[in-house]
């Protein structure tokens, strides 16, 4: 081989050897820039999901604050709900010893000051309020026509037409809290057990109607010297359509509205 053919193989060699080098040159470049690409959006796509996360976690957060705020608020209400429980079960006890006070009181306001008078009114008398002082002579011997006091008479004749007059008008009310005896004080008791009897079967009427009007009234077997003394007093209606009907009326009803 000759120098001529040596130098143009070494030409060649290098030729090639240059080309190769350029070649992996550029592909070393391809590499980096894919590599740099494949970098850039690695970055990008953590740092979206950082962004989610950190979004997720701060949203995450204000459910559990929130969540705190609604246990904190259940807690208070569930509180607030059991004193209110036991407030209404103290004022329950001081409503039920005040009413039965005011049944004690009203019992012996009838005993000892209206019944006398629903008496008289029921003989013949003057209504309730216009003769306080009444004794029992008085309702033993009645009143006239004109409501005035008649003259006392004494005999077993008379004692038989006042007990017919007793049993005529409150029936054996008289005589069911004094063991069957006959009193001067069997009017008062007659009147009495009828004032009772119509004021519990009154309140007992209002309390199961729960507002309605219309089944709150009691059905009277008579016009009363009671019932219509509590009508005078504003305390009770008679039905507008039937005088045989009375009810109390609802003040706290009226309170209410």
């Amino acid at each position: 081989m000759n120098e001529r053919s040596q130098g143009a193989e070494a030409q060649l060699y290098t030729a090639n050897l240059d080309h190769t080098l350029k070649e992996l040159q550029k592909k070393v470049r391809e590499y980096e820039n894919e590599l740099q690409k494949t970098i850039q959006e690695s970055r990008a796509y953590l740092a979206s999901h950082r962004t989610g996360h950190e979004q997720i976690t701060r949203q995450l957060e204000a459910h559990q604050a929130r969540l705190k705020d609604q246990n904190l608020l259940k807690d208070a209400l569930e509180a607030r709900v059991q004193s209110l429980r036991n407030e209404l079960e103290v004022n329950a006890d001081t409503y039920d010893q005040e009413t039965s006070k005011l049944m004690k009181v009203l019992l012996g306001f009838i005993n000892d000051n209206l019944a006398p008078m629903l008496a008289a009114e029921e003989l013949g008398g003057p209504v309730v309020g216009d003769l306080m002082d009444i004794e029992s002579d008085d309702l033993a011997a009645g009143f006239n026509s004109q409501g005035k006091l008649k003259k006392a008479t004494d005999g077993a004749g008379n004692d038989d037409k006042r007990q017919r007059r007793i049993d005529e008008i409150w029936g054996q009310a008289g005589n069911g809290e004094q063991d069957e005896s006959v009193g001067p004080q069997d009017e008062v008791v007659g009147a009495s057990a009828e004032m009772k009897q119509l004021t519990e079967e009154l309140l007992n009427t209002l309390s199961e109607a729960k507002g309605n009007t219309e089944a709150s009234y009691v059905q009277l077997p008579r016009e009363s010297a009671a019932a219509r003394f509590l009508v005078r007093s504003k305390v009770a209606l008679f039905h507008p359509k039937d005088a045989t009907r009375l009810r109390l009326v609802d003040f706290g009803r009226e309170l209410e509205a």
